[in-house]
């Protein structure tokens, strides 16, 4: 027996999120459903990110068993044959038997973006949030920037959330602001890219509605660490929406 390591990007538009629920269609469903198909016995994947609806990836991870007749690296050209387009393997590697995608040590990168133009595009509905008024990214930068380090992040995560901690370490938060001259209405793509140890429920999107309200004005910018400190998910800014958000890459230390 051998375990399978995948990257896994998917365009989570038409997905209820990642983890497999009853009566809806999710990543993961297909993905176990795809991987059963074609090893002709039931397969179900343990995946590291549980990625809500509407959210997408380019580097999500899941592992799997096989027999040790079959070469790891095979599964990413065969699954590919047979998932639908808006999923695709990146890559299929072997891994220790004993190795699991949520139990190890790793730095995820979660990237949200924000489209800032006078109207929608609809050539981008599915992947960013559009914002029409012009944000103030500089702002948006300088309170980013407190939220880098150790803390404790009970105001950026739903009150659904059940973990023993809600401390986490934050290596980096960037906003990048790309300007596009081809664009006839001056648009903007702000994206906020977010490094860390672990993120908790819904908090990268309640991070970005924070940050997309200090770049309005609606909320301060030397306001983030007083929400820190208040541990109390009422001090902080609305969670964004799910189109805007892609797991971009988790990279696991040896």
């Amino acid at each position: 027996m051998k375990r399978v390591k995948l990257t896994v990007a998917y365009d989570g538009t038409n997905y209820c999120g990642w983890q497999v629920q009853p009566g809806v269609e999710t990543v993961e469903g297909v993905l176990n459903t795809t991987i059963s198909n074609f090893l002709h016995r039931e397969v179900k994947v343990i995946g590291a990110s549980r990625t809500d609806s509407g959210v997408h990836a380019y580097g999500n991870v899941a592992v799997f068993d096989v027999e040790d007749r079959y070469r790891a690296e095979i599964f990413a050209n065969a699954l590919n044959t047979f998932l639908p387009p808006d999923i695709v393997i990146q890559s299929s590697e072997e891994v220790p038997l004993d190795w699991h995608p949520r139990h190890c040590d790793c730095r995820k990168t979660y990237e949200y973006r924000i489209l800032n133009r006078s109207h929608r595009d609809p050539l981008r509905k599915d992947h960013t949030m559009f914002y029409y008024k012009k944000l103030d990214v500089e702002s948006m930068k300088e309170a980013a920037g407190a939220l880098v380090g150790e803390h404790d992040f009970k105001s950026f995560c739903s009150v659904k959330t059940t973990v023993e901690s809600t401390i986490r370490t934050i290596y980096a938060c960037d906003v990048i602001c790309e300007e596009n001259p081809m664009d006839p209405l001056g648009g903007r793509l702000i994206t906020i890219r977010i490094t860390g140890n672990g993120f908790l429920y819904n908090m990268v999107r309640i991070i970005a509605g924070t940050l997309l309200q200090v770049g309005t004005g609606k909320i301060a910018k030397e306001s983030i660490p007083s929400m820190l400190e208040a541990k109390d998910r009422e001090a902080s800014g609305p969670t964004a929406p799910p189109e805007g958000l892609t797991l971009m890459q988790i990279i696991y230390e040896r």
